[in-house]
């Protein structure tokens, strides 16, 4: 056994019921004095709720998905006006994002408030879309110096949304078991994140007002997100930040209808890591692990019904192709993507 682990400097508070009072002590650890509130409309009455009693300048609520360049540059800017010293991000993976484009030319340091499972809050990974072309990088300026769970947060998440989110950090645990700079500590963390959402993610749909499956998800979600952070991105996330930065398809949803197609294609050529998927299922096979969750929690099925056209696979297909990691458990090719990618359109 022989490999190197990058471990990510950030603190964490989990504690249900708590996000004000640990966010107060986030920012008081960093001495920040003025502080920018990033998040969404959806999210102002959450947002206003943990951040009273902070010394906030500015509240900022220009939140769009997948971060478009002009969005960040307004963001950028009221930073900029109001003199700011920190950033706090309440929000999703959207918002959380917006703070690291901002983060990313700033150097401002990000206490993160997540309010779903999209995992951005515990990596060092930025994303922004210019001219339908999303592209992503890696810099430690845009890691959250702290995140703050609190699984109540996530009420205000319906259990559909709340199903593709939790899908979308799945995702991140699959692709974990493979990516460029997968090893031994990534894969144990993803295989213990697969357990934790197979475990949380059905409850949140029995009962989406139980603490039990929110906390569970949410773990399952951070664990996701560290072991991606440390993998990389591989085939999976290459497909879906096509697709979305192409056709401005809902990024959760996304995740949610690709993964089972990416792993079937790689799964039979990666035999220790689907072994491992499986057992984290508790099933046979990790397709049947995938596909029996799947089946529970009814999630989208098909990028046709989340509005990409038919005649966008072909390019979708070869956009893919160009990005695929070269070390990819399977062979790449125009053909087998281009099949991939229409099958997830057709949703079989």
């Amino acid at each position: 056994m022989r490999f190197v682990h990058d471990t990510l400097p950030q603190r964490v508070r989990f504690a249900s019921g708590s996000a004000r009072e640990e966010l107060a002590a986030e920012v008081a650890a960093l001495g920040a004095r003025r502080v920018m509130v990033i998040a969404g409309t959806s999210e102002r009455e959450s947002a206003d709720r943990v951040t009273a009693g902070l010394p906030v300048a500015h509240r900022h609520d220009d939140v769009v998905m997948h971060v478009p360049v002009e969005v960040a540059g307004r963001a950028r800017a009221a930073a900029a006006e109001h003199d700011v010293d920190a950033l706090v991000s309440v929000g999703g993976g959207s918002t959380t994002g917006l703070a690291k484009a901002v983060a990313l030319t700033t150097g401002l340091p990000i206490v993160a408030v997540p309010t779903t499972y999209a995992g951005s809050e515990a990596t060092a990974v930025w994303g922004l879309t210019e001219n339908s072309v999303k592209t992503t990088g890696t810099d430690a300026r845009v890691l959250p110096r702290a995140v703050v769970y609190d699984a109540s947060l996530t009420f205000s998440l319906p259990a559909g949304l709340s199903v593709a989110s939790g899908l979308n950090a799945l995702a991140h645990c699959v692709d974990s078991m493979w990516a460029p700079r997968t090893d031994p500590i990534d894969q144990a963390l993803a295989a213990e994140g697969v357990r934790a959402l197979r475990t949380g993610l059905p409850l949140v749909v029995k009962d989406p007002a139980g603490l039990e499956g929110r906390e569970q998800t949410l773990y399952g979600a951070y664990l996701s997100a560290v072991a991606f952070a440390s993998a990389g991105s591989g085939l999976h996330h290459k497909v879906c930040h096509v697709l979305g930065g192409m056709f401005n398809l809902p990024h959760a949803q996304t995740h949610a209808v690709v993964l089972p197609h990416v792993l079937a294609f790689n799964a039979p050529f990666a035999p220790d890591a689907e072994r491992r998927l499986a057992a984290a299922f508790d099933a046979p096979t990790a397709v049947e692990g995938l596909a029996g969750l799947r089946e529970r929690l009814d999630a989208p099925r098909s990028l046709r019904e989340l509005g990409m056209p038919r005649e966008g696979v072909a390019a979708a297909a070869e956009a893919v192709a160009a990005a695929a990691p070269p070390d990819n458990p399977r062979p790449v090719t125009p053909d087998a993507i281009t099949e991939l990618v229409r099958n997830a359109w057709e949703g079989r």
